[in-house]
This record gives structure tokens, sequence and C-alpha cells, in this order.
């Protein structure tokens, strides 16, 4: 029996739903766990990780037997205190507040971290791209990963470095298009990267179980395109009008995961615009199954 740890809400639960309960256990922390949990297989724990207090449960001696963790919380902002909460700060925390001896027994731990660390590109970015410390979210991350690789054996922590997430209930953009307040940047150096959501779920169960796994990877789908054609293309699956352009300073970067591909993990929507047009995005003829209906 494997014990895994999550740390995290809706990429934690739809990972869950991969592992057997026969043989995997599934412990999650949560600062809400009167939240409706998807997965009823998981046993909820409260915890902040922005106060060092609330995590010294876990040092009982029932967590020593935790195998595996998944780190994939959401700071509740973009503000320095909140991303080095999370990360910098948070998942040492977190490690530091297992049973003496559990970080010596831990076979994996995953940190689900950001491509944010890495600068506008129109090349292709991968895993041997150098991270940019230009900001407090960027060094937040790389923080929290160094922590992890300085704190565990090798081979037993691993970031996964996600793109933009969609899926179900992940509506902003689409909204934004349909009425119009959305703008498209224009001119060099804007890229969007996308992955769905059980896309990144299945990845990150990936990792926890692989042999030998590098200590990073990039997730994200097999096409990143101008953020101006992905937009375009979603307003014309609405039926919405073009968004107007605007010229802005480069914003974006072109990721490749290759690396993650060459590990066993295929994306099963390889092309996000492949999810939406699946799902009936037109949302503005009446009677439509749109999305945003």
């Amino acid at each position: 029996m494997n014990t895994l740890l999550l740390v995290g809400g809706d990429l934690c639960e739809r990972t869950a739903t991969l592992f057997d309960p026969a043989h995997w256990k599934c412990i999650g922390l949560r600062r809400n766990t009167a939240t409706p949990a998807r997965e009823d297989t998981i046993s909820w724990h409260k915890a902040d990780l922005l106060n060092p207090e609330s995590l010294s449960f876990l040092s009982a001696s029932e967590f020593s037997e935790i195998t595996h963790i998944l780190y994939a919380p959401s700071p509740d902002s973009r503000t320095e205190a909140h991303y080095a909460g999370v990360y910098s700060l948070g998942l040492p925390r977190l490690l530091n507040s297992l049973p003496v001896g559990c970080l010596n027994r831990l076979q994996r731990c995953v940190l689900v971290a950001s491509s944010a660390v890495w600068g506008p590109s129109d090349n292709w970015v991968d895993e041997n791209t150098p991270a940019e410390r230009t900001n407090f979210r960027a060094i937040s991350l790389l923080e929290a990963e160094d922590a992890l690789h300085a704190s565990l054996s090798p081979g037993a922590g691993v970031s996964l470095r996600l793109s933009g997430l969609y899926g179900p209930g992940r509506l902003q953009l689409l909204k934004g298009l349909q009425a119009g307040t959305i703008t498209a940047p224009d001119g060099p150096g804007h890229w969007a990267n996308r992955i769905h959501i059980d896309d990144a779920a299945r990845a990150c169960a990936h990792l926890l179980t692989m042999t030998n796994p590098q200590p990073l990877y990039i997730g994200t789908d097999n096409c990143p395109m101008p953020t101006a054609q992905l937009y375009d293309a979603l307003a014309q699956l609405m039926g919405a009008p073009s968004p107007t352009r605007q010229l802005r300073a480069p914003s974006g970067k072109r990721l490749s995961n290759a690396r993650l591909r060459a590990s066993g993990w295929t994306p099963e929507w390889p092309n996000a615009l492949e999810w939406y047009a699946a799902q009936g995005v037109s949302a503005t003829r009446k009677g439509a199954p749109g999305l945003l209906q």
C-alpha cells in the first residue's frame, strides 16, 4: 500500500482518481475542508501553508507512512506574500512538518510549478533553457524547486512546470472574448501554451510513479500557438467577433513538451482547440449547447 499526500484542490482530486484505492491511500490537505470534494476516497485535513502551526498535526506517527507527495496548492492572489507562503516558504514548511525520518523514506514528491519562470521567447523553450529570477513569482517558484531537491534524495524530487490550465469551469477567457472585453496582443513574442486539467493530472500521476525521472519537466500540450491566433479561433468557434489587436511588448514563450512525451506521457488533448470544438463551444446561437450556457 502506497500513501499519497495531496496538497491542493482540483488538480489533486483529479490525480487521485487515477490511482487504484486498493493500492493507494490518499490523504489531502486544504484550507477549506467543507468544500465539496469530487473524490471521496481522499481523507481531507484542514491546513494552511501560510500558518506553520496548522501543519503541526503532520508530525504524528500516522503520517510516517507517507510514500508520495503531490504538492499543487494555488496562491490566493498574485502577491509576493502569498507566493512566498505557498512556494519558497510553504514547501519547506510542509516537508519539515513531517515525522522524523519520513523524508528519507519518501519515494517521490512532485512539485507543480509554473512556466512563468521563463521570459518571453519566439524560440523553443525546454527544460535546459535558463530560468529568469526577474520577479517575485519566478523567485518563489525557483526557491521552492531548490528546497525540494535540497531536502530529498536524488530522484525523489520532481518539478513539473505547467503552462496555462484549461478545461471544465475555466471560462474566463471565453466569457471575455464573447463580451468583447479581451484584446489580442499584436507583435512578436506572444505565445499561448495550454494543457487540459485532466492531461495535467495524468502527467502528475505519471511522474509520481515512473522509474528514474529527471528532476524537471514541462507540462504543456503539443501545439503552442500565437496568442492572437488562439483568440481568433476561439472567437470563431463561438460565433463572436475577432478580438481587437493591440501592440504590446513580448509576453509569451514557445514551450516544448518533448521531454515529458519521451518519458511515456501522451496528452489526450494535444491541441486545446480540439477540446473546445468537441465541447460545442458555440454559445451565441440560441439553443446551442455551448460551454457558456
